[in-house]
């Protein structure tokens, strides 16, 4: 498997993203209709197949798998009340990409369900056919984010400016470029206290934001790896194996990372698989994270 932060460019926040200890690899979710979601990953969101097999379709950039769904047509429909999966957030290398991306989903007539301007980036939402929510997004250059004395990076929500973004776009969207990557994922957790204290306390993120009602959790000086809010799911119990939507959530991380966390969690008492140099655990939601050592 190819290292999807290897090339980092003007949309990779100057690098960033690519040296942090710990990177979004892929994300892994279960589907009813294994087709139908599929077909909506590579036609709209744009997408490559890389491999099939009985029940699991893996999708990508090149050779780099950013996205495995399994089928389970018995699954029960995850709920948005839940914990799970709030966004994939899929990050395009130029603000050209974006606006030709957008220039695509508009002649495709598909319609974003949001978009917004974040100061460290700018985004447009959408979700699959199952529910599942996505964001198309470009970084802003790293030099450009504001920063708040306690260290913390600044994030709104502003209006986009998308007539510049399709006005940037040079090209025809041909599909995702091939240095596009997963920038972060953005949870639904039950208590913002609890993730601080699992992402952060045993994982070693830092806070990098806190806005009402969610965390941004963050590596290496980047806005966010993984975040989690409650605006639909306070006080969620543990997921039920079973649903569809969110299995996993795979992270490139460092030696030093990986040995700190297998420490952390060996000294809590608490439960961690190692497969090899990889290490398989649950959040305090049931959301299976995969820490993988750097390619």
């Amino acid at each position: 498997m190819n290292d999807p932060a290897s090339n980092p460019s003007d949309g990779r926040s100057d690098g960033i993203l690519a040296k942090a200890p710990y990177r979004v690899a892929s994300v892994n979710l279960v589907a009813n209709d294994l087709a139908e979601v599929a077909r909506f990953y590579q036609d709209v969101i744009g997408l490559a197949p890389i491999s099939q097999e009985s029940g699991t379709v893996r999708l990508g950039v090149g050779e780099t798998i950013l996205l495995s769904l399994r089928a389970d047509p018995d699954a029960r429909p995850w709920s948005p009340r839940e914990a799970g999966l709030f966004h994939t957030a899929f990050l395009l290398p130029t603000r050209a990409d974006l606006g030709g991306w957008l220039r695509h989903a508009d002649a495709a007539g598909i319609g974003p369900t949001g978009a917004a301007d974040h100061l460290v980036s700018e985004a447009v939402y959408l979700t699959d056919p199952e529910g599942n929510g996505i964001e198309i997004y470009v970084d802003r250059p790293g030099p450009e984010w504001q920063w708040k004395e306690d260290g913390s990076v600044v994030m709104r929500n502003e209006r986009l400016d998308r007539a510049g973004i399709v006005g940037a776009a040079n090209q025809p969207w041909a599909g995702m470029p091939a240095e596009s990557c997963v920038g972060h994922v953005h949870l639904q957790v039950g208590d913002l206290d609890a993730t601080e204290r699992f992402y952060g306390g045993l994982l070693g993120f830092d806070v990098m934001c806190r806005y009402p009602g969610a965390l941004f959790l963050g590596s290496g000086g980047y806005h966010h790896q993984l975040a989690g809010n409650i605006w639909n799911s306070r006080g969620a119990p543990v997921r039920t194996d079973g649903t569809t939507g969110l299995a996993e959530v795979a992270l490139f991380s460092d030696g030093e990372t990986l040995e700190r966390v297998r420490r952390r969690f060996r000294d809590a008492g608490l439960p961690l698989v190692e497969d090899g140099g990889t290490l398989v655990l649950r959040d305090p939601w049931g959301a299976g994270l995969r820490l993988v050592p750097n390619p």
